[in-house]
Formats: structure tokens, C-alpha cells, sequence
């Protein structure tokens, strides 16, 4: 077994021991099951630990990753994350978060091949095409990259409150709340960008489902 390997499994050890002589109950009271309050959608990059953003112990964060931290409409995985997070669950609050800095943001602002991944990336496409005109009118690069970054977020999440799992708690009168965040990843602090629901009030008519 390479160090690495050997390694990983030695802090797995040292993290049961470290949170048993804290809470010799610990995992006793984890196996009994699960009531998040919290549904985070995020990327799947490496950096960006969601638990441990905000602090978070196990078992209060519900997770789904992806690349770019996309709201799919077809996407099954998604929405089946969703349905169980609302439905079986009951969070009270689902988060969408992305990051400055992602790779999947990037490569939608070029030309280049990468492989499978094309086919996810068109959708981020999607996205720079619905907000060009603001997009292109920035000259710096970065400053483009970073507001395509926060763009992509406030669409997701407005994907999120199009699907009928959600509105469908709306409808049944649950508590759910539905948030954009930004973090970034050279100072560790999230940003609120503004985007939030509570209810469908705010989508467009063609949007809103009748139950």
C-alpha cells in the first residue's frame, strides 16, 4: 500500500478516537439516524469542504456535489438528493454554493475539448449565453471569470426553486428556503449574493406549477 493509502486510514483512526473522548456516545447517537436542517449543493472540487465552511459536525449537512454545482432539470441524481432532502428529511434550508475560482466556470468560458465532461460544461455555456451582454462588457478577465461564477449560482438556484419538489413544499405550506452563496477560496469566507426564496412568488408565471 502506497504512504498515502496507509496514511488516510491512520487519520481515520485518530478522528474516532479524537471525537470518542469527547462523546464516548458519538457514533452510537449518529447510527440512529439523520435530521439535517441544511441541503448543500456544491462543487465537487476538492477545496471546498462544505461541513467545514461552516462549521458543521456530522450529520447536519446533507451534501450533493457536482461539477460547478449545477441545478439540472434531468439531471436524476439531483433530483432525487432534493426529493429525499424535502420530502423525507425536511430541511429547512437548501444552499447553493460555488466558489471563485472553479474549474467548470472556466473551462465554459473557452473552446477547449476536455472529454465526457463537454456534455456537462454546455449547460454552464447556457448560462454565460442567458447573461452575455453583462458578461462581455467586462474587459478584465478575472473580474468576468468571478461574476460568471456568482451568475451561474443566482441561476441555480432559481433552477432549484423552478422544480416541482420544491414548489410542491411551497404549496404543502413547509418551511424551506432556498440561498446563493459564493466562497471564496483565498480568504475562506462565503458571500450571500441576495438570492433567496421562500416562496414562488418571485419566479416568473410560466414557472409557477398549480398543484
Amino acid at each position: 500500500m502506497s504512504d498515502f493509502y496507509k496514511k488516510i486510514l491512520e487519520n481515520n483512526k485518530n478522528w474516532v478516537e479524537k471525537k470518542l473522548a469527547i462523546s464516548p456516545e458519538f457514533f452510537n447517537n449518529l447510527a440512529e439516524g439523520q435530521q439535517p436542517p441544511l441541503l448543500w449543493i456544491g462543487c465537487s472540487d476538492s477545496r471546498v469542504p462544505a461541513n467545514e465552511i461552516i462549521g458543521a459536525e456530522p450529520g447536519e449537512v446533507f451534501v450533493h456535489r457536482n461539477i460547478a454545482n449545477m441545478v439540472i432539470h434531468s439531471d436524476m441524481n439531483m433530483l432525487s438528493v432534493l426529493d429525499y432532502a424535502v420530502n423525507a428529511l425536511k430541511v429547512k434550508h437548501v444552499i447553493v454554493c460555488g466558489h471563485y475560482g472553479c474549474g467548470g466556470v472556466k473551462a465554459a468560458m473557452g473552446n477547449s475539448s476536455i472529454g465526457i465532461i463537454d456534455n456537462w460544461i454546455r449547460h454552464i455555456k447556457d448560462v454565460y449565453r442567458f447573461h452575455q451582454n453583462e458578461l462581455d462588457a467586462i474587459t478584465d478577465e478575472n473580474e468576468r471569470f468571478n461574476k460568471f461564477v456568482e451568475v451561474n449560482v443566482k441561476e441555480q438556484v432559481l433552477d432549484l426553486a423552478k422544480t416541482s419538489i420544491v414548489q410542491n413544499a411551497w404549496k404543502n405550506g413547509q418551511e424551506l428556503s432556498i440561498h446563493g452563496w459564493v466562497y471564496g477560496l483565498n480568504s475562506g469566507y462565503v458571500t450571500d449574493l441576495g438570492v433567496n426564496f421562500s416562496c414562488d412568488k418571485d419566479l416568473d408565471d410560466v414557472y409557477q406549477l398549480k398543484f
